[in-house]
């Protein structure tokens, strides 16, 4: 009888010492994680009215709601009288390592959390990154995928793509087409302008503003060389470089026009 007693008051003390704490306990928990619930989903609204990428949507969503969880524990434990310092410690130490093991890694994750977040370009995107030019098929957490014009498939992890310049050739509507064109010396240089200017007014693909440009850039060593700008409409840009070129070609030698190329002079002596 006198063991029971005892066991009785033992419960009895480990109830009134550790009762009250372990009910507080559940109600912060549940308290907690209705917290947890409002402010993961407060955070998700604000990143859908940016229109982030879904997938980042996710990521970021879970992500959030873990870290807080995590805390959320960590208080309740403390609250009821557990000692936590020596597990933050640990996972302090866990975190760290796992965090050098995975540096590039993370490196990449981040890259591509900035990528998605402040859009330095888009899917469809024509970019030149990292010594490629192509089209962007495809932003993923960790790399980017672009598709060269001669259908490559290059693969760019998204931690130096992030961190670098790039060019991005879909941002304006417009671009500007720049030409170099070669006469001979001995060839009118008025005659030369007016054929240029007459192939630039009959491409209707070139716009007339901002207005063309054609002027003389450099008396070279063997020829007189025109630099001609004329501004198009970014899907026009090839289409125009390339049959500006021919069409030059034409143009001048129909109109006696020549272009000068290299050449090489052997004088060959006799020696007695």
């Amino acid at each position: 009888m006198e063991i029971l007693n005892d066991n009785k008051d033992m419960i009895m003390d480990l109830v009134t010492k550790y009762g009250l704490k372990i009910v507080t306990a559940i109600i912060i928990l549940i308290i907690g994680l209705w917290i947890v619930k409002m402010i993961v989903n407060a955070v998700g609204k604000v990143l859908k009215k940016r229109n982030m990428d879904d997938s980042l949507q996710g990521f970021l969503r879970s992500l959030l709601g873990g870290l807080l969880k995590i805390m959320l524990v960590i208080a309740v434990l403390g609250h009821v009288g557990i000692e936590m310092t020596s597990f933050i410690a640990i996972l302090g130490a866990a975190g760290l390592a796992i965090g050098m093991a995975l540096s590039g890694t993370l490196q990449n994750f981040a890259g591509g959390v900035m990528i998605l977040i402040f859009k330095p370009f888009k899917v469809g995107d024509v970019i030149d990154a990292q010594g490629y030019i192509g089209s962007v098929k495809e932003i993923q957490i960790f790399v980017t995928i672009l598709k060269t014009p001669d259908n490559k498939t290059i693969i760019i992890p998204n931690g130096p793509l992030s961190t670098s310049s790039l060019t991005n050739y879909s941002t304006e509507a417009t671009r500007r087409v720049d030409f170099t064109f070669g006469i001979g010396y001995g060839d009118d240089i008025d005659k030369a302008k007016s054929v240029l200017q007459g192939l630039i007014d009959a491409d209707s693909r070139i716009l007339k503003d901002p207005a063309s440009f054609i002027a003389v850039s450099e008396l070279a060593d063997s020829s007189v060389n025109f630099t001609v700008r004329v501004w198009a409409n970014a899907a026009d840009y090839w289409g125009i470089f390339f049959d500006m070129n021919e069409a030059v070609k034409k143009a001048f030698d129909k109109e006696g026009i020549s272009i000068p190329f290299p050449q090489t002079d052997v004088h060959v002596h006799n020696v007695k």
